[in-house]
């Protein structure tokens, strides 16, 4: 019986370690001086914080709020929260060769190298030349509003490189990542 219950104990001992290892990191990324620190430092943490959010979107009853989101949420909000995110984690995943957000970059040559049609290539593919998504981002501490654009690659051809920098800047483009990934994982929060 209490197999069928949500979350079993397998997924509460995962969830517990991903939301506690995330909303440090979260935190951290949300401290001014966590922007003065070595950008290799930085990257790696937001890599972390995407490697483990990606990883919660497997929770079964995240992926009901993804889809709601579709049909509740502003145009894009719940691809963003879902295709955007993945792919950013697996681009750094995948191709970890890179010391720096800014550095960090692929092509449809690249991306290919193995084999052609796996995930990068598939959302470059559906998602070049895609229009920029505006969003704006308010930090309550800071009472500061930030506005920002999530720019897809114009095109997707051949040796271009496409670099994450240009899709999603570091400093705006990771908090807003981070308060949407937030957003997403508070749905599994009991508020008792």
């Amino acid at each position: 019986m209490d197999e069928d219950l949500r979350p079993n104990l397998a997924e509460r001992e995962f969830l517990n370690l991903a939301y506690n290892s995330f909303y440090e990191i979260f935190q951290e990324i949300f401290e001014d001086s966590f922007w003065n620190k070595d950008e290799y430092y930085r990257f790696s943490k937001v890599r972390d914080a995407f490697a483990i959010y990606v990883e919660v979107l497997n929770y079964e009853p995240i992926k009901y709020v993804i889809e709601e989101m579709k049909k509740q949420r502003p145009p894009m909000e719940s691809e963003i929260g879902s295709e955007l995110f993945k792919f950013v984690r697996n681009l750094v995943a995948h191709f970890p060769f890179f010391n720096s957000w800014d550095e960090v970059w692929v092509s449809e040559v690249l991306c290919n190298w193995f084999k052609q049609g796996q995930s990068i290539d598939r959302f470059l593919k559906k998602y070049a030349g895609h229009k920029e998504i505006k969003y704006r981002l308010w930090e309550a501490s800071k009472k500061k509003m930030t506005y920002l654009s999530i720019n897809f690659p114009v095109q997707y051809i051949g040796n271009t490189k496409i670099y994450l920098k240009d899709i999603l800047t570091e400093t705006e483009g990771i908090k807003f990542s981070l308060v949407l990934m937030k957003r997403i994982m508070d749905t599994q929060i009991s508020k008792e």
